[in-house]
């Protein structure tokens, strides 16, 4: 498609593939003009469908005198009213492209309207009043009326589906109890290889700290591993994930020298949990971070957020 010309409103160009929704190709344009002359000077197509809906396309071959078309071919589609729910109502947006045949240039001038057009129980007409002007329509030089008395014209009528793509994304900064604490007795004697914390609460979800004493199985039994994790309680659609940026934090029980890593990642269905395999060394612990043989664990929770997508996702 080649553009030629644009206004505020449409957009005017040449094309030479045919009108996609419906095209109307008259034999005898003198004759329809005549006919017209009881129709309050129009033409009307058949029913056609498209998205969904039944439209017709209506013609002023001498143009449409209530709306400013004297002297132009005006163009105008309706949406065949029994094809909307009156409850609720229905609303239907529409991009629309008018077509006139030129046989001189084997293509179609083309003119649309720049933005879609919303068409309800109480706006069932849209067009444009000026798409050609009459006298050179009808001149045969120009090419569109040829071999004789013949003529085509046609519209493309688009139908906006409703949205089925679609994301939510809740960021929640101000969290009403950003520091969950965990005291972990006895570290010395912990022979299991996991131990989870009691759940706490972040943005109505619940979750728990993972400890691995002597770390994980992945580890090379050097390292604490400390994870958060989404309690079990909990389950993720394959269409939400929810991000988490925290401070994951083994306490200096006699300073401020903390162990502190950053967890700043996104929880999905596939993945519920996040930490640090090697979070702080084995040798280290009994060195600087038990008192009396406990183990004091702490989160601050920076800011949580969640995205939930369309379910056409799903």
């Amino acid at each position: 498609m080649m553009c030629s010309s644009v206004s505020s409103t449409t957009l005017r160009s040449w094309r030479e593939r045919t009108p996609n929704s419906y095209s109307l190709k008259l034999q005898n344009i003198s004759q329809v003009e005549k006919s017209t002359l009881f129709s309050d000077g129009k033409y009307q197509s058949r029913l056609f469908s498209s998205g969904g809906y039944n439209w017709r396309m209506i013609i002023y071959p001498k143009g449409n005198r209530k709306d400013d078309g004297s002297g132009f071919i005006s163009m105008y589609v309706e949406i065949d009213s029994t094809s909307l729910l009156t409850t609720p109502t229905t609303e239907v947006f529409a991009d629309l492209r008018f077509f006139v045949f030129n046989k001189k240039e084997n293509k179609y001038y083309t003119i649309q309207h720049v933005e879609s057009k919303l068409f309800n129980a109480f706006r069932t007409i849209w067009g444009l009043a000026q798409v050609l002007p009459v006298d050179t329509f009808t001149d045969p030089k120009n090419g569109y009326i040829f071999e004789g008395d013949q003529c085509e014209f046609g519209v493309d009528v688009i139908v906006a589906a409703p949205p089925t793509n679609w994301e939510i994304h809740t960021l929640h900064e101000a969290l009403s109890q950003p520091k969950f604490f965990w005291t972990v007795k006895n570290f010395s004697e912990l022979n299991n290889n996991v131990y989870t914390s009691g759940n706490f609460s972040m943005r109505e979800r619940k979750w728990v700290l993972k400890l691995y004493p002597k770390g994980d199985v992945k580890g090379d039994r050097k390292w604490l591993s400390l994870y958060l994790y989404l309690d079990q309680s909990e389950t993720l659609k394959e269409s939400e994930k929810i991000f988490v940026q925290a401070q994951l934090r083994v306490l200096d029980p006699r300073g401020s020298n903390h162990v502190t890593h950053k967890i700043s990642s996104w929880y999905t269905s596939s993945n519920t949990a996040w930490g640090y395999r090697k979070f702080v060394s084995l040798a280290e612990i009994p060195k600087a971070y038990l008192d009396k043989d406990t183990l004091k664990v702490q989160i601050d929770v920076e800011v949580v957020s969640e995205a939930e997508f369309s379910p056409s996702m799903i």
